[in-house]
């Protein structure tokens, strides 16, 4: 196996681990969850905590596997610009919310979204 190769399947695999873990996450800590999502507002909290484990775990496994990899990318940097804007909104004040800490994880979700198209384009360009 070329380096390359070897390089693409473990980002791929870290990356769908970052999905994986909080998505497992999200049931069992369900009410801190939704603690979170209702702080910020976040409408139908219950029913978008429960699609967004649900995705996350059946996007990452599909990662793992190698299956759908365009597809899981695409659909988990959307997920993270939503979150990014909805979750970690440094620019607004929350009560018991440390913007200076929103602020970290909304630049660290930025790296995450890059990694993603990095990922979606290197199967997209092996795919030609």
């Amino acid at each position: 196996m070329a380096v390359k190769d070897t390089l693409i399947h473990t980002g791929r695999i870290l990356l769908a681990l970052y999905f994986l873990i909080p998505g497992i996450g999200k049931f069992i800590s369900w009410e801190s969850q939704l603690v979170l999502m209702e702080t910020h507002n976040i409408i139908l909290a219950p029913f978008l905590l429960a699609i967004a484990g649900i995705t996350q775990i059946i996007g990452s496994i599909s990662l793992i596997l190698n299956k759908y990899v365009i597809v899981c990318a695409l659909g988990f940097a959307l997920m993270t610009l939503l979150i990014n804007l909805n979750l970690h909104d440094f620019w607004n004040e929350y009560e018991g919310i440390n913007s200076s800490h929103e602020l970290q994880n909304f630049y660290k979700n930025l790296g995450i979204f890059s990694g993603l198209l990095l990922l979606a384009a290197v199967y997209i360009e092996d795919k030609s």
